[in-house]
Formats: structure tokens, C-alpha cells, sequence
């Protein structure tokens, strides 16, 4: 049978059901979200008897960072409750329970499910622990063979990992679409897991996590120093761990450990930590006070405002309970270590030194190491399945052994033994055997596992059409390349540009590259994608260069720069063939101008992206400036007796508040991306997917468009914006120097000292850009704020 999902429901409106409805439809799937009525709601006040599911849908649409990629999206989501419009069941493709954590009330609401469900529907629980196969217990043999439990991370949107749990009943058939499903559509990491308790990432999670609570209240560290361990210089998110249980809510994590303890009376190392005293004492304390974490603003941090009325953190004193002001805690090992950019390297300071800080990461890391190898056969037959499941789900840079293999797993067992922490016998087993690895390597790309049950590695596998830049490295696939970026053969008559500068920052290097692909594509390829596989497609120009440039009064080498810029972009604009723009992450500056250009965007669907230059003191002279005049001015101008007003304003206020669109559906709201644009929510297929949007548009006979005249709004414009710029500096709402930025940009956009409105050449924008830049680029200020992102980071207001 073949599968398709063309709608859903998602049954209960709490805070992860919601979710989930919010990213069906981030992924283009209309779905209904039910839950039950209010006691005593009347039956003819739909409202009254929509009022849970309507709050949690409201609570949800509010939540920050969002849950919806784009508000148009909304539309995509219908509310209704489980009496009147259950109707809603019968017609879904799939069914995803989301309700409360009790089996009794997961098998009746299955029980309905199964009475009206269409044969080939599927229907999944997202059970964070109760076992799959109990839920399913005394349903039709077509509910089971199309029953499975899909555990989703949460917030849905952000946390890639997607554990997909079979049972013995459920049909192979299932599992691999909604395993496709998930991965292709939803953009999620599949990781099959076993019906075992808590499945792979949160038994993991809460078994490690048991012991670091455990370790830390018995050797006396404070919250300050444990968060600045156990962040980014171990690899993980900056949450580290007091932040993250605060994030998660110091309730849930209450109730996951005292549902798992119970489920694994044969887990010797976990019960022992998950049972101790000192650490559940305070977590049920903290619960007994309602200091649940970020959603009542006080956990093991609370929110502080100072006299000044500045905001605080402070955190909590595990001896006194009592919050206090921030420290900043220091330590030789940290000190060493931070700066070194390897994560394996890194971690090798810390496990070779004694300080405090040495001694807790030393002790997280080898019970890590050896918790993880004691599940396994148990969860998983593979070291894999946990990596995967612990990158996704909790967003660490690497799993337990991939960071084994990097400090070397025999030597660190030495190391463990001697701490305390033997690993299971397994590990030593595989060494003897001549396995020095868990993974099989071949250069720097990871291309097998190794299986304990068979004892040997096997092939890892990848989902098919996958296209890996590194891979066709190794394949000789390199056309040209310098420090800057590369130009590969995709194959199938498809080139491919890659930016590799640090943070893909553009320059010189990048421009000649890309020249040379526009080149070469216009003779021997169908067509080009510029992407890379990088976190981020490119913050922008790059500012070093600029600045010292500036500060030299090398003023024809900069404007060279510029030039050269607009004239790659406008190539690529009105190329023969199709030009494909791949942006991901963050995409600002220089890096949108790019994308903007493109004959097509296919973007994944968490591209940050947006023309930011006011930040640093100048204003979008790639092109930018001229698109969005091109993009949103243009067509309103088009109608007869339009005001152009409203159309400079929105242009006015996205360039000159630097506002970044805060995913790529959001991007089309700001009229960066078209109607014909795609967002692909799959970050690992996003090339694939670029390279078939070039051969199906050359396959259709793509033509460039025809030269397009700007619509430019002449001088009486012109005063409008100068006004508005000055009653925004009048009301305090910018700073004087960034009047003056705001002028340059309104001369720009207005078309200069035009007499009366005029369509003018995209040439004609250009120029005006290029002169406001450099103007601006001889300004103090903006050199002082060039070097303040720079030095901080952060944009210097001045």
C-alpha cells in the first residue's frame, strides 16, 4: 500500500500537541486540533466547548522563540473538540496522539480512534515513556499494523530529533513512510528506537543527567560554576544544565524521573542516582515552592530587576535555597581550553587536569561514556542510534562515542577504569577484536558502525539522492577552488558553488570564484547552485576588509569591491541559465543580496536572513537596496492612482531597523523570497533539492527575465522620509549618526534629487548605493561601529 499524508489531527492542545499542529503546518499539511470539552459547557456555545483547544492554540501561537515558521500559516490549522467535531478523525491520514501521560486514558481515546479511523490511516502516540505496545493493547489488528509511537523533541520546530518506535505489529510499510515522512517533509533526524522505557534520548538524558545532579550536590559545586562547565566547552548548548532543567520545567523533570525509576528496576547504574535523596529532596522542594523554571520565572534562576532596573539572573545556593547575584566562576582548566575551536581537543585539556572544574567534566564525561554503553544492547544494537539521539534531541555537538573515538576509546577506557567508571564489557571485547573505533572511518567521513550483536562494523546507511560536498571532493570533483570557495560538478550537467570562509563572509576570493562559475555554466552546464553546508550560508561582507580599507583611504580598492559585487549579482540575476541560491542559517548582509539575485531561492526552512547593514553604519549597496524597491515598490506602483508611501515605509523600515526575517517563510512576508520560491524544511537535503529545482527549470526551457525599470519616487518622497527619519531621532527612537545613515538610505531609495517620480534603470539604484556606501564607509562613526561588531560582536549604537 502507498501512504500519503495530505491532512492530520493532533489530539490534545497542551503545550507539545500544539506544537506538533504548528509544525504540520510549517510543513504544509492542513490539520485539525482537538481536545476535550469543559465540564458543563454548554452544548449550543461552540466556543465555550472549544475553550481548552482554543487557549492551548493561542498559548502556542504567542510562545517564543515560535512555533509557527510563518503567521500565514495559521490557516493551515483548524480548532475543534473531541465531542462535536470528531468527524475530523475519520477523514486523516494520520492521527497523532498528544494527550496526558496515563495509559488508561490513551487506550479509550484509541478505542474511538479505532471505530472510525480509514484502513489505511496511521495513527501514533507521542509518549515520552509509556511502552508503545501497551497503548495499543486490545485494538483491531488494522489499528496495530498501522500503530506506532513518534516521540518529537520539544519545541517540534527547533529540536530535529524524531524517535520513531514500531511494535512487533506494526507493518514495515508504515514505519519507512513515516519514517521518510519525517525526515523528508517534517526535516526531522529519524532514530528507530526499541519499545524500551523512555526510549533512547531521554533514557540517556535523565540516566546521565541523575548522576550529574547527584555529583554535583555531593561535591559541592554551585549552579554558576556547573553552567559554566557544562555549555559550550563540553559541546553543548549554553543552557549547560541548570539553564536546560529550567528551560525543560523543574516539574518535568519531577515526574520523567519518577516515572522512569520505577520502569527500570534492572538498571543498577541509573536507580542508584535516580533514587538518591539530596537531589530529589531539592527538586521536590523547588516543586513544593511553584519554582518550576522559565515558566514561573524562578528555578534555579530567577529573573531580577536591579535598582537601576537592569535584568538579572541570579542564581540559586543549593545549601541555603536562597538566590543570589551572578559570579563569574574561573578555572585553570576552563581557561586553557576555550579557546581551542576542536571539541575533542578541547575536552583532552580537561581530562588531563586536576583543577575543579577538570574533575567535574572528567566525571560527567566517563559516566556519560559508560551509562551509554551499558544500553546498548538494550535500546539500541549500535553506538549510532544514541549519537544520533543525543545531537538531535538535546543539541550537543557530538554523541557519547562519537567524542570517544575522538580522545580514542582505548586509552579513555584506561582512564575510566581508573576513575570508576568501567565500561560495559562489549567496549573491550570490540578492541580485542581489532576494532580500535566505534565508527569505521574513511578520511574524515564516518562510513560504518559497529554492530555489537554481529561483532563486527557494518555499512551506514543514507537516505538515497543525498548530495555531500565533501564527497565529491574525494571524487575529484573540484573544478576550481581557492581559499574563499570552491566550484564543484553536482553531475547531471549541474555545477555547484560552496562559500568556505569564515563565517562564509564574503570577499574577493568568493567573487572570482562565482565569476568563473557564471563563466563556465554559460558554456558547458545547465545551470548553477550556490550553496554549502555550512551552519550559515554567510553573514555578510566581509567588515574587516572594509573598515581597514577605509581607514587607509584605499577608496578605489573599495569601490572596486562593491562594484564587483553588484556586477556578480546582476550576472546572476539575468544568467542564461538558472542560478539556484541555497541559503541556511543565518543569511544576512551581503549573504541575503546574493540570495536575492537568484533565478530561484530554495531555502531551508530556518534561514535567518535579512539586510542588517544599518548595524554597521552603512546601508545595502550589493543590490539589496535596489531589490526591495524592485520587489515591493514596483508592483504597487503598477496599479493606477497607488500612493507610494506605504510601499517606501515598509522598505524604509526593513532596511533601516535591520530586521531579519526569523525563518524562510517569514522571508516571503518581507518579499525576500517570491511566490515560486521553495523552503525546503530538511537542512540534509536542501542541495539535493536545489540541484532538481535547477534541472527542472532548465528542463522547461528557463529564460531570464526582461531588464525591469525601478519605480523611483523623485524629492517630494524624498522629504517625507527625511521627515519621518527626523521625527524618529526627534522622539529619541535612533540616535543622531543614525539620522544621518537614514538620509543616505531615503536618497537612495527615493531615486535622489529627482524633480518629479521616474522609472529608472537598476544601473541607475546601483550607483546611488555604491556612493552612499562609500560616503559612508569615510564616516568615523561607522568605522567605530564596523570595529565594535568586530571586537563584540554586538552592534555599536553611536
Amino acid at each position: 500500500m502507498t501512504y500519503k499524508i495530505h491532512n492530520a489531527v493532533v489530539v490534545g492542545a497542551g503545550t507539545m500537541g500544539a506544537a506538533l499542529a504548528a509544525h504540520l503546518a510549517n510543513a504544509g499539511v492542513p490539520v485539525t486540533l482537538l481536545d476535550i470539552v469543559p465540564k458543563d459547557a454548554p452544548a449550543s456555545d461552540k466556543q465555550a466547548r472549544n475553550k481548552i483547544v482554543n487557549e492551548g492554540w493561542d498559548r502556542c501561537i504567542k510562545a517564543r522563540p515560535a512555533n509557527l515558521m510563518s503567521s500565514d500559516l495559521a490557516t493551515f490549522v483548524k480548532l475543534g473538540n473531541l465531542e462535536d467535531d470528531f468527524e475530523a478523525v475519520a477523514k486523516a491520514d494520520w492521527i497523532i496522539e498528544a494527550i496526558i501521560e496515563r495509559l488508561d486514558i490513551k487506550q479509550q481515546l484509541m478505542t474511538r480512534i479505532d471505530a472510525v479511523r480509514k484502513p489505511e490511516a496511521i495513527v501514533s502516540t507521542n509518549t515520552s515513556g509509556i511502552p508503545i505496545k501497551d497503548i495499543a493493547e486490545g485494538r483491531s489488528k488494522g489499528f496495530k499494523q498501522h500503530f506506532l509511537g513518534t516521540h518529537f523533541f520539544n519545541p517540534p520546530r527547533y529540536l530535529k530529533l524524531l524517535e520513531v518506535i514500531p511494535t512487533k505489529d506494526t507493518l514495515p510499510a508504515v514505519t519507512e513512510f513515516i519514517s521518510w515522512f519525517g525526515s523528508y517533509r517534517l526535516g526531522k533526524g529519524i532514530v528507530l528506537c526499541k519499545d524500551t522505557p523512555n526510549f533512547i534520548g531521554n533514557r540517556v538524558g535523565f540516566g546521565t543527567g541523575a548522576f550529574g545532579m547527584y555529583y554535583i550536590l555531593e561535591n559541592g559545586y554551585s549552579v554558576d560554576e556547573v553552567d559554566a562547565l557544562t555549555g559550550p566547552l563540553m559541546g553543548h548548548p549554553k543552557t549547560a544544565t541548570f539553564r536546560l532543567i529550567d528551560l525543560v520545567g523543574i516539574d518535568v523533570w519531577e515526574h520523567v524521573g519518577k516515572n522512569l525509576a520505577p520502569a527500570i528496576p534492572h538498571d543498577t547504574y541509573a536507580l542508584k542516582f535516580l533514587n538518591a535523596e539530596k537531589p530529589n529532596n531539592l527538586i521536590h522542594t523547588m516543586v513544593e515552592r511553584n519554582w518550576l523554571g522559565n515558566k514561573t520565572k524562578v528555578g534555579f534562576y530567577k529573573e531580577v530587576r536591579t535598582e537601576e532596573g537592569k535584568k538579572e539572573f541570579w542564581s540559586l545556593n543549593l545549601n541555603t535555597l536562597e538566590h543570589a547575584a551572578p559570579t563569574k566562576p574561573r578555572f585553570d582548566s576552563s581557561g586553557k581550553a576555550k579557546d581551542i575551536e576542536n571539541l575533542g581537543e578541547r575536552l583532552k585539556v580537561f581530562l588531563g587536569a586536576s583543577d575543579r572544574g577538570a574533575q567535574l567534566i572528567q566525571a560527567l564525561t566517563y559516566q556519560g561514556f559508560q551509562y551509554s554503553s551499558m544500553l546498548i544492547p538494550e535500546v539500541a544494537d549500535k553506538p549510532k542510534p544514541i549519537d544520533d539521539a543525543v545531537r538531535w534531541g538535546f543539541m550537543h555537538e557530538a554523541g557519547p562515542f562519537e567524542i570517544w573515538d575522538m580522545l580514542g576509546v582505548a586509552e579513555t577506557v584506561k582512564k575510566m577504569k581508573a576513575a570508576g567508571y568501567a565500561p560495559a564489557a562489549w567496549v573491550e571485547d570490540m578492541l580485542k577484536s581489532g576494532c580500535a573505533s566505534f565508527y569505521q572511518y574513511k578520511g574524515d567521513n564516518k562510513v560504518g558502525i559497529y554492530d555489537v550483536n554481529k561483532r563486527k562494523y557494518i555499512k551506514i546507511a543514507r537516505a538515497p539522492g543525498l548530495v555531500v560536498l565533501s564527497e565529491l571532493k574525494k571524487a575529484k570533483k573540484v573544478i576550481s577552488e581557492n581559499t574563499g570557495a570552491s566550484l564543484y560538478d553536482m553531475g547531471d550537467g549541474v555545477a555547484c558553488v560552496e562559500f568556505h570562509t569564515k563565517m562564509n563572509a564574503l570577499d574577493d576570493d568568493i567573487f572570482n570564484i562565482a565569476i568563473e562559475a557564471l563563466d563556465r555554466v554559460e558554456k558547458d552546464f545547465v545551470g548553477l547552485v550556490v550553496g554549502n553546508e555550512a551552519d550559515n550560508f554567510s553573514a555578510g561582507a566581509n567588515i574587516f576588509m572594509v573598515v581597514v580599507a577605509a581607514q587607509q583611504g584605499m577608496w578605489d580598492v573599495l569601490e572596486g569591491a562593491v562594484a564587483k559585487l553588484q556586477n556578480m549579482n546582476m550576472r546572476m540575476r539575468y544568467s542564461a541559465r538558472p542560478v539556484v541560491v541555497a541559503p541556511a542559517g543565518l543569511t544576512l548582509g551581503g549573504g541575503c543580496e546574493v540570495t536575492m539575485h537568484a533565478s530561484r531561492i530554495v531555502a531551508a526552512a530556518e534561514t535567518y536572513i535579512g539586510l542588517v547593514e544599518l548595524g554597521v553604519g552603512v546601508i545595502p549597496a550589493g543590490g539589496g537596496t535596489k531589490e526591495y524597491m524592485r520587489r515591493i515598490i514596483n508592483p504597487l506602483m503598477r496599479v493606477p492612482s497607488a500612493e507610494v508611501l506605504p510601499g517606501l515605509m515598509k522598505v524604509f523600515e526593513q532596511i533601516g531597523q535591520a530586521k531579519v526575517a526569523t525563518s524562510a517563510e517569514e522571508a516571503r512576508q518581507f518579499a525576500i523570497l517570491g511566490p515560486a520560491d521553495r523552503v525546503v524544511l530538511s537542512r540534509d537535503h536542501l542541495l539535493a533539492e536545489a540541484k532538481k529545482e535547477v534541472l527542472h527549470m532548465a528542463a522547461t526551457g528557463y529564460k531570464p527575465p526582461a531588464p525591469e525599470l525601478i519605480y523611483a519616487a523623485g524629492r517630494d518622497a524624498l522629504a517625507a522620509l527625511r521627515v519621518g527619519a527626523w521625527a524618529f531621532k526627534e522622539g529619541k527612537y535612533i540616535t543622531e549618526y543614525e539620522g544621518v545613515i537614514a538620509g543616505k538610505l531615503a536618497n537612495v531609495m527615493t531615486g535622489g534629487d529627482l524633480s518629479r517620480p521616474t522609472w529608472v534603470s537598476e544601473q541607475y539604484i546601483l550607483d546611488l548605493e555604491r556612493e552612499a556606501f562609500l560616503s559612508l564607509c569615510g564616516e568615523q562613526k561607522t568605522q567605530e561601529r564596523m570595529w565594535a561588531m568586530l571586537n563584540t560582536g554586538k552592534p555599536l549604537r553611536n
